[in-house]
Order: C-alpha cells, then sequence, then structure tokens
C-alpha cells in the first residue's frame, strides 16, 4: 500500500468561523457494516486507533488512553456516530461527528470536527494540528479494513515514508486553510509549525 497516495485520496474543508469545523472525507474498499464495526468496537478500535474504555452506547462515556474522551451524543448504526471530544483540563466545545455511506461498492466515511480553539493555538497551528492527527488515524484505519500491519506511531515520523506522509498530510490541510480565507503568510507558518511538531526535521531517518 502507498501511504502517500492514500494521504492524497482524501477530501478536506474548512469552515474558518467562531467555531472551526474541519471535514475529512474518503472512501475504503469495505462494505459500510465492517466500517462501522472497526469504528465503534473497542476491540477493533484498539488495533487501528487507540486502546478506549468506557461504556461504548448511546449516553455512555468513553476515553481514548492518553487522549480525548467525552459523551456518546448519537448513535445511528450503521450510519453516523456523533461525539463530544474533550482533552486537557479546561477543553471548550468540541464535537466529532462520523458519517458513513455506501459508494460504489464500498463505504465512504465522512468525519466532522467542530471545536473552540482559542485564536493563538490556532494562529500557531491552524487546522493541521488536529488534521494531521486525523489523517493519521484514518490511514490506520486504511491498513487495518485491508488486513495490514500497523505502522509504529512512535517511530513512524522517523522513517522517510512516514515524513513524506505527515508532510502531504500538512500540506493539504494548508490547502484547505487557504481555500478556507487563510491569509497565505499565516498559513504557510502554520504549515511550517505543524509539520515541525509531528515530524522533527532533526529525527534520523
Amino acid at each position: 500500500m502507498d501511504l502517500v497516495d492514500e494521504i492524497t485520496r482524501a477530501h478536506r474543508e474548512l469552515l474558518d468561523g467562531e467555531l472551526k469545523v474541519m471535514t475529512l472525507s474518503r472512501r475504503y474498499d469495505a462494505d459500510v457494516e465492517d466500517v462501522w464495526d472497526a469504528c465503534t468496537t473497542a476491540e477493533r478500535l484498539s488495533r487501528w486507533f487507540m486502546p478506549v474504555t468506557g461504556d461504548l452506547r448511546l449516553g455512555g462515556k468513553y476515553q481514548f488512553e492518553g487522549n480525548a474522551g467525552g459523551e456518546i451524543l448519537q448513535c445511528e448504526p450503521p450510519g453516523f456516530l456523533k461525539v463530544s471530544w474533550q482533552f486537557g483540563e479546561n477543553p471548550g466545545f468540541s464535537e466529532v461527528e462520523v458519517r458513513l455511506s455506501a459508494e460504489d461498492g464500498g463505504t465512504l466515511l465522512e468525519l466532522r470536527h467542530t471545536a473552540e480553539v482559542p485564536p493563538e493555538f490556532w494562529a500557531m497551528g491552524g487546522p493541521g494540528s488536529a488534521g494531521v492527527g486525523w489523517d493519521l488515524g484514518l490511514l490506520g484505519l486504511s491498513l487495518h479494513l485491508a488486513g495490514l500491519p500497523q505502522f509504529d506511531e512512535n517511530t513512524f515520523h522517523q522513517t522517510d515514508e512516514g515524513r513524506r506522509v505527515i508532510v502531504e498530510s500538512s500540506q493539504a490541510w494548508g490547502r484547505a486553510y487557504e481555500a478556507a480565507g487563510g491569509p497565505p503568510d499565516q498559513v504557510a507558518a502554520a504549515v511550517a509549525n505543524t509539520t515541525a511538531f509531528y515530524a522533527p526535521e532533526d529525527q534520523p531517518s
């Protein structure tokens, strides 16, 4: 599997208002029920995303290990999931929606992350600060659905292929940022900062 090609297959959009709305969509060669199961079953989530604990049903609370947690706000199998997505001690509004639909014998997945982002944080990294993480997550889903081994998230950025994936993702989110009206100089700074965060150049290859 060409991992950079997997990144280029996705479509990204940004609504840059008081709330930031990031949308990432792509098609998988798997049926809707299989993708839904991979996205909502704790055992499968731990194989391609992160270990998760909690009550994984409508109204239940969940927690990803070392990352975000929240409440399951809507759950309509096998097509729609909405959760609050809270990270840190004083999080603002943040929700994630996942919508699945059949397309060309496979599944179209649309992930939408709507969040209140502090201006200083947005100025530093723009949409790529979260978007690259979502790209890497959905890349993991692609490998999982294809029955392929996962990459090591701790060393992926140190490999040539991993760095190319991260750079392509960061630049793709930069293009979405510019299309949403972001000033070119601010977009360029955000892309550079995001790339440096996820794949610092002083790491060995």
